[in-house]
């Protein structure tokens, strides 16, 4: 009697075993839920726990609650400046509205491929209204926070957020980049040139104040040289003429003597002159007593007569 009662009590306690398991769910933290009846959404489900549904008509649909990637292709861009860019580009962006966003795009791969056609086109939009100085310099930022702006308003009827774009980086092709290269070349050899002809130019300056302060310390130099040159000219004549009318038969001699000593100069010295020549007249009278005299008083002369100046 009791056996043909606890077979339907069993099945009974299956049963609602069953029903109980397939009526909960776990929503976990980084995740977000939406309750489908029919393929009719019901609930959005944004906060963690153990969730009820009606087993075997009501379903659930997870969405990521985190920051998802979003890594577009590469992109060629033409600036203002018409020259071309390859930009690489990335968003980050979270589904904001689970339920808008299962009505506009159902699945996350769809989301991404639809959102990174709408950031390409942002991108080239604004790119295309800036310069390539403009991207390589501080307003980088600004051109990134605009892009993502607009972006936001074109992925807000989807119901995601986009938390940040940036751009990863941006090349120029290689056609350009040679381009670009040849001409900032030839821009730093024009530079240089030029510095080199400011350098020469102030060379030529400098080397021309210098050879004139050269010519006026050799001037007056040569002026002061002059000067002293004649003083002693002049003290030396000054002398000589007092000492030639001190004694003039002396003063004679002494000049034959620097006249033998210069004209007789070194071993190879050679004069072919007549005997009676006046020249060695003072030979012919090697035994006169003029000359022992003269000679006697030569070295008093020497003594007493200043040096030339030089």
């Amino acid at each position: 009697m009791k056996a043909r009662f606890l077979v339907p009590l069993a099945i009974l306690l299956g049963g609602g075993l069953i029903l109980l398991l397939a009526s909960l769910f776990t929503v976990q933290q980084t995740q977000q839920a939406l309750v489908l009846q029919f393929g009719e959404p019901r609930r959005v489900i944004t906060e963690p726990g153990l969730k009820f549904k009606i087993p075997f008509i009501q379903n659930v649909l997870y969405y990521e609650r985190r920051v998802l990637n979003l890594d577009p292709p590469t992109q060629r861009v033409l600036l203002t400046d018409q020259k071309p860019l390859l930009v690489d580009s990335y968003a980050r962006y979270r589904i904001s509205d689970p339920l808008r966003f299962y009505q506009a795009v159902r699945t996350e791969a769809t989301a991404a491929s639809r959102l990174g056609s709408i950031v390409n086109a942002t991108m080239r939009g604004v790119l295309g209204n800036v310069t390539l100085a403009s991207v390589l310099s501080e307003e980088r930022v600004g051109i990134m926070n605009s892009i993502r702006d607009q972006v936001n308003e074109e992925v807000s009827r989807f119901g995601i957020e986009i938390v940040d774009v940036r751009i990863r980086r941006s090349d120029l092709p290689d056609e350009t980049s040679q381009a670009v290269y040849d001409r900032m070349q030839s821009e730093r050899e024009r530079e240089a040139a030029e510095f080199r002809a400011q350098g020469f130019e102030q060379a030529q300056r400098i080397r021309a104040s210098a050879d004139r302060e050269a010519t006026v310390i050799r001037a007056e130099a040569t002026r002061e040289s002059q000067i002293l040159r004649g003083q002693g000219e002049a003290e030396r004549t000054t002398t000589l003429s007092e000492a030639f009318g001190r004694d003039a038969e002396f003063f004679e001699f002494y000049r034959s003597m620097q006249a033998y000593v210069e004209a007789i100069d070194g071993d190879n010295s050679l004069l072919v002159l007549p005997p009676d020549n006046d020249f060695f007249r003072y030979f012919n009278q090697a035994g006169g007593a003029n000359a022992p005299q003269a000679a006697q008083r030569a070295p008093l002369l020497e003594e007493s007569a200043p040096a030339p100046a030089e």
